[in-house]
């Protein structure tokens, strides 16, 4: 099949392009590129994609699966389905399923669902409603594998093993305290060329707390988590990697004193990338004042002073790339008290609409900006690459339109949890299409 995209916006952080352009895609790959197309074959599909954005396929860093184990959390199918409607080509899910993808055996059993499913591209003519289990998942999986065994975090998997079975990296995505366990995972893992990723926090500083110290946490009456929590663990985090020399990237960066962190240990020339997720760039803590469960994160929602950091700290390149970090829960586990119910939200098809909305309509980030911290910067914290909307290249492309409408609701989602705090409201902007 050959397709006319005429005069659509070409964003691509790669050739550092932002213009109008018509695209030729013919059997998977991008044909042509030009200012005007005149010279049309009389079985090429034409669209007019006026006031639409044409990108590379965006890539998530890191997000939960339900299954294996929590199947009615959300499937590998429908959350490839919905990674694809939220314009998310690759999609890295995080090891901590059940059971936890810690062997070799797992990652490839995981890893044949994926390659049951076609491949193709996604074109939204309608809302899921509900979505149909016949619909393929588009999204490319890769899988994170578990630094360690146990629940406590003290024995290591066979990260040797694991690497030869196709894992994109290492991580358990929740804290690790035991630093001589983390000296001993950078020091193994050097020769084995994968990426480790680490979330610093000190849970004896976390302890109970389920909201930013602060005078909004006084104010909602809710226990209150100090910064330092997060900020004494990258300090440690950093000091090892200073000794090591292990390429590290750092998750879920949440606080202002921890950009000045990342940013002090890059210009000193530490092997580190870090990112930060969609929510924290959007809220801060006064969000928390409706107690919608869906607010509830870890880490949690920063102050204005830590979301303005954040964001400069994108722009500046020192928060290399936006992670989605999307987190399904049932209905039933997020019926509870604030403090009670699980912490995470998802986002896989809300992240983009929100942040254009958000941060690029507003003028605070360049469409650029914004697309290259979804897109290509994450896919160099991972090793990988994004190829630009140039001939011969394959199509892996995101289509977005950023004025139409939708409201937020279960039969527009393709995943099968609801936990987000816009459920029920009306968005701006939606993902036209995606090839993969």
């Amino acid at each position: 099949m050959i397709e006319l995209l005429q005069q659509v916006r070409v964003i691509d952080p790669v050739s550092e392009i932002d213009g109008l352009f018509d695209v030729v895609i013919a059997d998977g790959y991008i044909e042509v590129v030009a200012s005007r197309i005149s010279d049309i074959s009389s079985d090429t599909q034409i669209r007019d994609c006026q006031g639409l954005v044409l990108g590379p396929g965006l890539v998530d860093l890191y997000s939960h699966s339900g299954e294996p184990g929590f199947e009615e959390r959300e499937t590998l199918l429908s959350l490839l389905q919905a990674a694809a409607a939220g314009g998310f080509t690759r999609i890295n899910i995080l090891p901590d399923t059940s059971p936890v993808i810690d062997n070799p055996a797992l990652v490839a059993q995981l890893q044949n669902r994926r390659q049951g499913g076609q491949g193709g591209n996604f074109s939204p003519l309608s809302p899921p409603s509900p979505p149909s289990p016949l619909s393929p998942p588009l999204s490319l999986l890769y899988i994170w594998g578990a630094i360690t065994l146990d629940v406590a975090g003290k024995q290591m998997t066979e990260l040797a093993d694991l690497a030869s079975a196709g894992v994109v990296g290492f991580t358990d995505g929740k804290p690790l305290e035991n630093l001589a366990l983390v000296r001993g995972v950078l020091e193994y893992l050097q020769p084995l060329g994968k990426p480790v990723a680490f979330w610093p926090s000190d849970r004896q500083l976390t302890a109970n707390g389920v909201m930013r110290e602060g005078s909004d946490a006084l104010r909602f009456g809710l226990p209150p988590i100090p910064a330092s929590a997060e900020t004494t663990a990258i300090a440690a985090l950093l000091e090892l990697v200073a000794t090591i020399g292990t390429p590290v990237h750092i998750m879920r960066v949440s606080t202002s004193r921890s950009v000045e962190l990342i940013a002090s240990a890059k210009a000193a020339g530490l092997p580190i990338t870090a990112s930060t997720t969609w929510m924290h760039l959007l809220l801060d803590t006064k969000a928390v004042k409706s107690y919608h469960t869906s607010l509830h994160l870890d880490p949690p929602l920063g102050n204005s002073g830590d979301v303005a950091a954040l964001r400069a700290g994108v722009r500046a390149g020192v928060i290399d790339a936006i992670a989605i970090d999307h987190t399904p829960y049932s209905y039933e586990e997020k019926v509870q008290a604030f403090a009670e119910a699980p912490a995470g939200a998802i986002g896989l098809e809300l992240a983009l609409p929100l942040l254009w909305q958000y941060l690029v309509e507003t003028g605070e980030f360049t469409a650029l900006e914004l697309w290259r911290a979804l897109s290509s910067s994450p896919a160099e914290c991972l090793g990988q690459k994004v190829s630009a909307i140039v001939p011969d290249q394959p199509a892996e492309l995101t289509l977005f339109d950023p004025q139409q409408t939708w409201k937020v609701e279960r039969k527009s989602l393709y995943t099968l949890s609801q936990n987000t705090a816009w459920l029920g409201q009306q968005l701006k902007g939606r993902v036209v299409q995606t090839w993969c």
